[in-house]
């Protein structure tokens, strides 16, 4: 048995806000909808509802049991621990793109003369320090990090309503249906049902309200990136979104209040880069508490920088450009993400249903 760790509920919600915001943050969140990305948002945080309800059901049937545990329960040892081994790789895999898109991140808005390794090492180092440290160390720098966040977008969004034109969200469904479908399922796989990857580490945290805690989290996530997107549209323009890789700096970099508007640039840089550090722990504590199971370890912390080291060695080699991670984000993750974030979820869920039938 892994050993037990205390987090608040606020400390939960904040971790999920922050893991949501994570990565979409930076990126162009709904761009496939255009001028109706505000529209795609709001309709992918209503339908990523009953997942990510689904998602939190699932350590509600079996409380103190982890999604790893609840494998083994519901299809036996031996499947239990095949099904374990994919959501493994899934949190591993994904670690591994969130830490790479932000070393393409840093590369191409401020070191171009440093390779990518080095930013990559640095992050990741420092996510292997916090993983060791413990979900509860994570969990109150994700609790103070929240504030930060929320209350620096919002300096931001003020300092930039000059340059904001309302005629960037106008007309509506100007495009049609079909790219507000495109931008609500891309957004609602990445980022809002990626939170199956706290059902592998909350089983052992005193969470008194789960649903609570899922469902704020991915309204004050949802609500964060909703915020920024609008900003990010109707400053840029729905052609500038949709074809830029990082449009939140760019966003920021319209900020010109002489010296004070360059460093405020670099604040924003940086409140961009803990969502993404945040969402990197998450991932590799997820991988460590999957691996710690299958070969009954009683503590994950000691195998923090092995797979730590694996995760920085595989966000090195995973593409080879930012327009190949652009491509893969858009035609292939979607389908793969799917399996992992709905469709098993659904399974194990109505699986967890029969056997807690069975057991009483």
């Amino acid at each position: 048995m892994l050993n037990k760790e205390v987090l608040s509920d606020k400390q939960g919600i904040s971790i999920i806000s922050l893991f949501i915001i994570g990565s979409s943050i930076v990126l162009a969140t709904a761009g496939e909808a255009k001028k109706d990305l505000w529209i795609a948002i709001i309709l992918s945080i209503i339908s990523a509802i009953p997942i990510v309800l689904v998602h939190s059901s699932l350590l509600v049937l079996f409380p103190g049991k982890d999604l790893y545990d609840i494998l083994e329960i519901v299809f036996g040892k031996f499947v239990g621990k095949g099904i374990s081994i994919l959501f493994i790789w899934f949190t591993f895999f994904l670690g591994g793109l969130v830490l790479r898109l932000f070393g393409d991140f840093i590369f191409i808005v401020s070191l171009q003369n440093t390779p990518k390794i080095i930013s990559m090492l640095f992050i990741g180092v420092l996510c292997i320090w916090a993983v060791k440290e413990g979900v509860e160390t994570i969990g109150r720098w994700g609790e103070f990090f929240l504030i930060v966040t929320i209350v620096l977008i919002l300096i931001f969004i003020l300092l930039l309503i000059n340059k904001m034109n309302i005629n960037n969200i106008r007309p509506m469904l100007a495009e049609g249906i079909k790219p507000i479908i495109e931008g609500t399922f891309h957004t609602f796989i990445f980022p809002f049902t990626q939170t199956i990857v706290f059902t592998t580490f909350f089983s052992s945290i005193k969470v008194k309200k789960v649903h609570k805690v899922y469902i704020l989290g991915l309204l004050i996530g949802g609500i964060i990136l909703y915020v920024s997107s609008i900003a990010d549209l109707l400053v840029l323009g729905a052609g500038t979104v949709e074809n830029m890789y990082f449009p939140t700096y760019a966003t920021a970099t319209r900020l010109n209040i002489g010296n004070f508007g360059e460093r405020l640039e670099v604040v924003i840089a940086v409140t961009l880069l803990i969502g993404g550090f945040i969402k990197v722990c998450i991932c590799l504590l997820g991988t460590c508490t999957g691996v710690a199971k299958i070969f009954g370890f009683k503590d994950y912390k000691f195998i923090a920088t092995p797979i730590g080291l694996l995760i920085i060695n595989l966000s090195y080699f995973i593409h080879n450009s930012v327009m190949e991670k652009a491509e893969f984000a858009s035609d292939i993750y979607p389908g793969y993400a799917f399996l992992f974030q709905v469709i098993l979820p659904i399974i194990i869920f109505i699986g967890a249903k029969i056997k807690k039938k069975q057991l009483h």
